[in-house]
């Protein structure tokens, strides 16, 4: 049970078995035998890493908090860094804010596991204890996780150097068809929707700066993810509203005693946020 939790959480058999201190060879034939005595199949093999079937999802949810549980009282509180601690959030963020601010435990001894996604996804992934803990761009909703306030993340609309343009006119460069950040700004700032479609979409948001930074058009970003392109002058903000529009961010995590290497990465975040 405890190498199926592994992989699950890991997402790879290869993944898992680091943690679990076995052979990848190992870790497949434990969770072959386990399929073979529940007669059912707990991971579809993909040509990176596994997918759960919704029979791991059941069987996550039932086995974690026990799993866990015995796992505290092995380890003991003399090492509370021995289990890594499984993090996950929003690409951009956990790489230039999050990741920095876990420096100082991963020094004394933290072992962390982070994976990236859309919020809906990595907050049913913690409720299914794939992670420990998930910083999130919307409060969950229902019973079962806690959401902290992180930090306000404000937004910017910015075009390249030297743009003189009509930035409600201008080529659109979105991280996805719907324009979510840019139809957000848009209404909030200009009280209308966006007039097109976007000219350029891809699902990154440090590709969409490289993308205006090229000069493809104008987009809205989040502040600390352009804030040197626009002190050196790379960028230009197009607006400089009296309010403009800034989204919560939190680290949520269950609603339940969070181990002690949990706590630790959620207390420095929340000690690093105000920096941010």
């Amino acid at each position: 049970m405890r190498t199926f939790l592994a992989v699950y959480r890991a997402g790879s058999l290869t993944g898992a078995a680091p943690s679990l201190g076995l052979s990848q060879p190992t870790v497949t034939a434990q969770v072959r035998t386990l399929e073979d005595q529940l007669g059912r199949q707990l991971f579809v093999r993909r040509a990176r890493g596994v997918t759960p079937t919704p029979v791991a999802d059941e069987l996550a949810g039932r086995v974690a908090p026990h799993v866990d549980a015995l796992s505290s009282l092995t380890v003991g509180e003399a090492d509370p860094f021995a289990a890594p601690v499984h993090l996950a959030g929003p690409a951009e963020l956990t790489t230039l804010r999050v990741l920095p601010a876990l420096t100082g435990l991963v020094a004394a001894g933290l072992k962390l596991r982070v994976g990236f996604g859309l919020a809906d996804d990595l907050l049913a992934g913690l409720s299914q204890r794939r992670f420990d803990l998930v910083v999130s761009t919307i409060r969950p909703r229902g019973r079962g996780l806690t959401a902290t306030p992180l930090t306000d993340e404000e937004f910017v609309l910015v075009g390249p150097r030297g743009f003189d343009g009509d930035p409600r006119t201008a080529p659109l460069v979105a991280y996805a068809e719907d324009l979510p950040i840019i139809r957000r700004y848009w209404r909030s700032v200009l009280g209308v929707r966006p007039p097109a479609g976007p000219a350029v979409v891809v699902p990154d948001l440090r590709s969409v700066l490289a993308c205006v930074l090229s000069g493809f058009g104008v987009s809205v970003l989040p502040r600390y993810l352009c804030a040197a392109e626009l002190a050196s002058g790379e960028l230009e903000a197009l607006l400089d509203p009296e309010e403009p529009p800034i989204n919560t961010l939190f680290v949520v995590t269950r609603t339940e005693p969070c181990r002690a290497g949990p706590a630790a990465v959620r207390d420095a975040l929340l000690a690093d946020a105000a920096r941010w």
